[in-house]
């Protein structure tokens, strides 16, 4: 059977693909798609206990079987407006927004979007790019991301959120490519009738997409670049190489 496999972040550099066909026999588990980079680029096998897959958009354990025309990810630690988007979710009747864009992102913009009338606050988190990391002077970032399975993630823990508590509306907007000092890279928005919920709500939302959201940044150096390293939220399995 044929498998596309999909590369992000640095496990995208260590290959040099962003995305490669392969055949497997029928029945093979996820995990023999790792083994199977794994064994090619040992610098890859070195990072496999911290790479998560997914199948079809979809967290999954190493131990799912595949069939044909299957879509499967490599995925590294994540680390984590207006315009055009280039993914978006909207939920038409409770009114809240996920979306991915390369353009500025305008959390006031945002906002206006989902206040409703009986709402008495909202609180606007913004992400920027800042000029320093670990007493280096940081030029830029750089945010690449799985952006089908993205957008689709973030709905999901915004849809959690707003069971969670008792807010309004709630919208998270990332943006990807290059990102000068001072931009923002990412804004969470929640509307309510009351601050509390608000505020909690968007403290929520930036960490757990931070945690679970397939995104991944690099920062440029005068003297080099990196990616940088990030953790799994506890409930996505990671892909740990059999022993």
């Amino acid at each position: 059977m044929r498998i596309k496999v999909l590369f992000f972040g640095p496990v995208r550099e260590i290959v040099g693909l962003r995305e490669d066909l392969i055949e497997m026999p029928d029945g093979a588990r996820l995990q023999a798609v790792l083994e199977n980079y794994g064994n090619r680029f040992p610098r890859l096998r070195d990072i496999s206990s911290s790479v998560v897959l997914a199948l079809n958009q979809q967290f999954a354990p190493p131990t799912s079987t595949m069939v044909d025309g299957d879509e499967v990810a490599l995925m590294p630690p994540v680390s984590g407006g207006s315009g055009t988007f280039t993914h978006q979710i909207v939920f038409p009747t409770a009114g809240h927004f996920f979306g991915l864009t390369r353009d500025p992102i305008d959390g006031g913009a945002v906002a206006r979007r989902l206040l409703r009338g009986e709402d008495g606050a909202f609180v606007n988190f913004e992400g920027v790019a800042r000029n320093n990391s670990q007493g280096r002077a940081t030029m830029h970032l750089e945010y690449e991301c799985y952006e089908a399975m993205a957008v689709k993630v973030m709905a999901e823990i915004g849809g959690e959120i707003a069971h969670q508590f008792p807010i309004g509306r709630i919208a998270m907007v990332h943006r990807l490519g290059r990102i000068n000092i001072g931009e923002t890279s990412v804004s969470v928005v929640v509307t309510a009738p009351h601050r509390k919920p608000a505020f909690d709500a968007a403290l929520e939302g930036i960490n757990r997409l931070k945690r679970m959201v397939p995104i991944w940044k690099k920062e440029f150096f005068v003297d080099g670049e990196v990616w940088v390293d990030g953790e799994w939220d506890e409930s996505v399995i990671k892909a740990q190489p059999k022993t």
